[in-house]
């Protein structure tokens, strides 16, 4: 055994990673047998293989980078996987929430302190300010469940911001009455370099972010910007007094619509964060606890029970309060004492100021004692967390699979959703791929079929060439966003007509292609391709040109002929548009007649109630190229026209290609051609009766018009 410890503990980098990596492998298969949550595992681990456990590993500078990051990538998550929109719906409630989870802790944490433990006055205050604030360290359990954008959960993060603002602000206080500096200047100074922070983070980054990401779109150095922004924010919040974790949430807050969920770049920054960073930051954390004095010192084990029965009280009671106040069911409530439970980041960088201040020469105002009590209620605390976290989500699940099997039923069961993509242009792969991903539904979570056709007459070794190279960039990318992905190749002298049999074939549901950049003296605004799908295909076809890359669009004007509700496509093409809008996060504002601007109204407060939408009345198409003046260079202008012979037909539709050409030149468009295929589709029915009458009643109507169009021509 001496021979061993010899060895111990490990220092060279190689060993010290493979080990971490071990954990990190086999920590949470070994637990989820024990139905213990794996956050748990790492830490525990970290106790075992740290220097207080069998001192394997030391917590080196390689720990204090990684777990760094790793607390960052945590808030950082927590921000960007935010659903905006339903932040601003409870962000009164998290305010409360965050309000009184820092007042019901800290008083609590200043009697224990101040009474049971015997500190003095600012040693009470400090560890009241422990107590008042937490992490978000159960946070990875809540996106693993896919609860990220629950109320409870939405509730629990701008709670944990207001808290944790709220303990720093009365840390800079303490440490200011300590140090001789908290006067008034003090305070002015501080307020002034938060509010050129704040406005720095939420008017000055936005613009630079955009302007970034318009201009480069390669992978890794979008990745390697976004991780650039995250630290940069966390370090100049540091600046100002704040604490990074403050910034990493603000920085997740500005590039949330930046990043859309079902991008490439949000899959690796999930991964790269979930695989390393975090789980080196748990690991980090168990490593600093030492449970030897718990049991050599009775009094230690006193210090550590009256911390973590008044922390886990504290935080208990505010929770319950704000379930009460809030109507919420037993499992939010749970689920917002869980999230809120856990002390990490924020307690060790307020306990280590505690340790560095002194009351007196040589005196510090927290002695190393209650260094070891802080950090094994850290431990406790993110265990309680951890449990509770994972018990409400599991019951959170339950309780919305009940609450949405019908529409799940119909989702899954009913829609015939299958996007065929024809792709022969590698220019525009990227942004067809990145439209696919944003229109799918991902409960269906079915395969694109990417098709590449190759001239007949033409099957050289270069054209060949160029069809693997299509097919493999489209794999790529859908490989990257985790979406499945079928490629097929065919041969044929008529694109338009090949492309026409592969969707029968397939029974694909729509088509998405790209405007034809390179036109000849003579070509149509749409192309020969693209008319030729036109005139010959019933289904829904999307045309899309993108002048800028789709995560910097900040708004969709939506045109809307008059009768379009007639059509039998109608609520399909609404629905692909809403999902792009709660992906980018962005607003929509449809140009339609009053009655039909009712039905899409009615039909997104039915089913896209997070989309941010309004309405402009717009009756004349003649005066169609007055939307110019509607558009901007940041916004996709979305045309919704139709086939010659339908029912919202209209003659002005014959110059639309001209318009489009002349007055939007340089602008995002977005052109579809509704579903005009006889089919009934229950995920497009509504469940208010009223509703469910006009819409059905209007389809009736447009079947009785087109039959007795037919039988007069």
């Amino acid at each position: 055994m001496d021979v061993i410890t010899t060895y111990l503990p490990i220092t060279d980098p190689t060993w010290i990673f493979f080990l971490v990596l071990c954990v990190i492998l086999f920590a949470p298969m070994i637990f989820s047998k024990l139905h213990i949550p794996h956050i748990i595992g790492m830490i525990l681990a970290g106790v075992l293989i740290g220097e207080n456990g069998f001192n394997i590993l030391a917590r080196d500078a390689s720990f204090e980078l990684f777990g760094k990051v790793g607390i960052y990538f945590i808030m950082f998550l927590a921000g960007l996987e935010m659903d905006l929109q339903n932040l601003k719906q409870n962000r009164t409630k998290g305010i409360v929430f965050g309000l009184i989870t820092t007042f019901v802790p800290f008083v609590l944490g200043f009697v224990a302190g101040y009474y049971f433990l015997n500190y003095g006055l600012l040693a009470s205050l400090l560890l009241a300010c422990i107590f008042a604030s937490h992490t978000l360290v159960a946070y990875p359990i809540v996106g693993r469940y896919g609860l990220s954008n629950a109320p409870s959960v939405t509730i629990s993060v701008a709670a944990t911001m207001v808290a944790l603002l709220s303990a720093l602000l009365f840390l800079a206080g303490i440490a200011g009455t300590i140090k001789g500096t908290g006067d008034v200047w003090f305070w002015l100074l501080f307020a002034l370099k938060v509010a050129i922070y704040l406005f720095s983070m939420f008017f000055l980054l936005p613009r630079l972010i955009r302007v970034f990401f318009r201009k480069y779109s390669e992978p890794v150095i979008q990745f390697t910007f976004t991780l650039a922004v995250v630290f940069l924010s966390a370090a100049t919040a540091e600046l100002c007094g704040l604490e990074g974790i403050f910034g990493a949430f603000l920085s997740g807050l500005v590039l949330n619509r930046f990043v859309p969920n079902t991008s490439p770049l949000m899959i690796r920054i999930e991964f790269i964060g979930n695989a390393i960073f975090i789980p080196y930051f748990l690991i980090g954390v168990g490593m600093l606890v030492n449970v030897a004095p718990m049991f050599r010192e009775g009094k230690a084990a006193i210090v550590v029970a009256i911390m973590v029965v008044a922390g886990t009280l504290s935080k208990y009671l505010a929770a319950y309060i704000c379930r009460k106040l809030f109507h919420m069911n037993r499992a939010e409530g749970v689920m917002m004492f869980g999230l809120t439970e856990a002390h990490a980041a924020g307690a060790l960088a307020m306990v280590m100021v505690g340790v560095g201040l002194e009351i007196a020469p040589g005196v510090p105002l927290m002695n190393n004692a209650v260094l070891d009590g802080v950090v094994m209620m850290i431990l406790m605390s993110c265990i309680i967390s951890s449990i509770a976290t994972d018990q409400a989500a599991k019951k959170l699940k339950v309780q919305g699979d009940s609450t949405n099997k019908k529409t799940r039923r119909d989702s899954t069961a009913l829609d015939d959703e299958k996007i065929l993509i024809p792709i022969n242009e590698p220019s525009n792969i990227g942004t067809l791929m990145s439209t696919a991903f944003m229109m799918r539904n991902r409960q269906l979570n079915r395969g694109l079929i990417c098709l590449n056709i190759i001239n007949d007459a033409d099957l050289s070794k270069e054209t060949q060439a160029h069809s693997r190279e299509c097919l493999e960039m489209a794999t790529r990318l859908a490989a990257a966003a985790d979406v499945p992905v079928q490629t097929q190749t065919r041969l044929a002298v008529n694109f338009a007509t090949a492309t026409i049999h592969a969707l029968r074939e397939n029974d694909a549901s729509e088509l998405l292609i790209g405007l034809h950049r390179q036109r000849h003296h003579g070509d149509s605004f749409l192309g020969l391709f693209a008319q030729g799908l036109i005139d010959g295909l019933m289904r829904q076809i999307i045309i899309v040109d993108m002048h800028i890359p789709a995560n910097t669009i900040r708004k969709i004007v939506v045109a809307v002929p008059e009768k379009a509700e007639y059509e039998v496509g109608f609520y399909r093409w609404i629905n692909r548009l809403a999902r792009i809008a709660e992906d980018l996060g962005c607003q929509m504002t449809f140009y339609a007649t009053e009655e039909t601007s009712n039905l899409i109204f009615h039909y997104m407060r039915e089913r896209h109630k997070s989309v941010r939408d309004d309405y402009e009345m717009f009756d004349s198409w003649n005066d169609f190229p007055a939307l110019r003046h509607e558009v901007n260079p940041d916004q996709l202008f979305v045309v919704v026209t139709a086939r010659r012979g339908s029912i919202s037909y209209q003659s002005s539709f014959a110059k639309l290609p001209h318009q489009l050409q002349q007055y939007f030149t340089h602008t995002s468009l977005m052109l579809i051609y509704p579903d005009q295929q006889e089919q009934t589709n229950s995920l497009y029915a509504f469940t208010d009766p009223h509703r469910h009458s006009t819409a059905t009643g209007t389809t009736r109507v447009g079947k009785w018009l087109s039959k007795w169009i037919g039988e007069m021509g």
